[in-house]
């Protein structure tokens, strides 16, 4: 009999990478768990994710990544510094879960790097793709849109065929004990959700008054800094004109919220840079399936490669395209939605 393929399983505690491993054991895997400690307060979780590693017979590492995680939360910040607002977990992907983590695994032997994803990994021509999940309402491919393409041939995806319900089932009948944990909602190095307390700690230069303007100019009010607004944002502007009014632009030279009308924030292309590719990078223009943030539901449009980005024309006006998010590119497959791609959306509108 050969020997088994080994996999490390990132375990945090939850239902999903739970399951993940259980399914990974009952196919055959010589498993093993790897717990993240990344920040202060991260060893909360680590009590459920030893006892479900010791209920699965696996042995579980405890890995302090304080000191390496900072990367995460200085790009957190310094994307703020910049007025643009962040994806921390895109980030955490790339650089930690499936760069540093993939990293140690594969020193430990591991053929294989898994996690409680909501994404298929499927072989095609004797590659390795990344397709969305079988249930779009529960799908995370998005975050994992700008991992090193070197990795995904040593990704296995168990649970992006399952429902979630589905997947609490399973929990349940393993006696797993965390089949009734909550989804985590928060970032996880900001437990309380307050991001604007945490910026203002690590970079109190960020607290500086400006102006609140509306579209052509007329001072509206002041701010207490351009990191507590964002792109399309409608609540807690502290003022009020008496119809609908939105966060259209952020104005770093001149520390200034500007204002606008729905219609101000509708465009039809953006782009963006330092493009990810998961495959070949097109040589052409093609048709695809994108997402500018993470609950987006996705638009056609067409994606133009140009130097390390794209220029991304959609076939209809979308709302609120945002400095700092990435916008995501899908083919329509038979099997799904693959995908292709993601880059760091700069602005609306043609590369100036």
């Amino acid at each position: 009999m050969g020997k088994k393929e080994k996999v490390y399983v990132a375990m945090s505690g939850g239902v999903d990478s739970s399951v993940a491993a259980a399914l990974l054991l009952n196919q055959g895997y010589d498993c093993a768990g790897m717990y993240m400690i990344t920040h202060e307060g991260g060893k909360k979780d680590s009590a459920d994710a030893q006892a479900v590693a010791d209920k699965l017979g696996i042995e579980l590492e405890i890995l302090d990544l304080r000191e390496e995680f900072n990367q995460v939360i200085e790009y957190f910040c310094d994307e703020y510094s910049c007025a643009r607002t962040p994806n921390p977990c895109v980030f955490c992907n790339r650089e930690i879960k499936f760069g540093l983590l993939w990293k140690h695994a594969k020193a430990k032997g591991a053929d294989y790097i898994a996690t409680g994803h909501y994404i298929r990994s499927l072989q095609r021509d004797g590659n390795a793709c990344l397709y969305a999940a079988s249930n779009l309402a529960k799908d995370q491919s998005y975050v994992l849109s700008m991992i090193d393409q070197d990795v995904i041939d040593h990704i296995l995806l168990p649970i992006g065929e399952y429902s979630k319900d589905k997947i609490r089932e399973i929990a349940a009948e393993k006696k797993l004990g965390v089949e009734s944990k909550p989804d985590s909602q928060e970032i996880c190095f900001i437990p309380d959700d307050d991001y604007v307390a945490r910026l203002e700690l690590e970079r109190p230069e960020l607290a500086k008054e400006g102006n609140i303007v509306f579209s052509e100019g007329k001072i509206l009010g002041t701010h207490n800094g351009l990191h507590n607004f964002t792109i399309g944002q409608r609540r807690g502007l502290g003022v009020a004109v008496g119809f609908p009014i939105y966060v259209v632009r952020l104005d770093l030279k001149t520390n200034t919220v500007v204002l606008g009308e729905k219609k101000d924030l509708m465009h039809t292309t953006l782009h963006a840079s330092c493009a990810n590719w998961l495959g070949e990078k097109p040589e052409s223009p093609f048709e695809a399936k994108v997402k500018i943030r993470y609950n987006h539901s996705g638009a056609k449009a067409i994606v133009k490669p140009v130097g390390d980005g794209v220029v991304i024309t959609f076939d209809e006006e979308i709302s609120a395209i945002t400095p700092g998010q990435v916008a995501v590119f899908y083919v329509e497959e038979t099997d799904g939605l693959r995908l292709s791609g993601g880059a760091w959306i700069d602005g609306a509108g043609e590369i100036e």
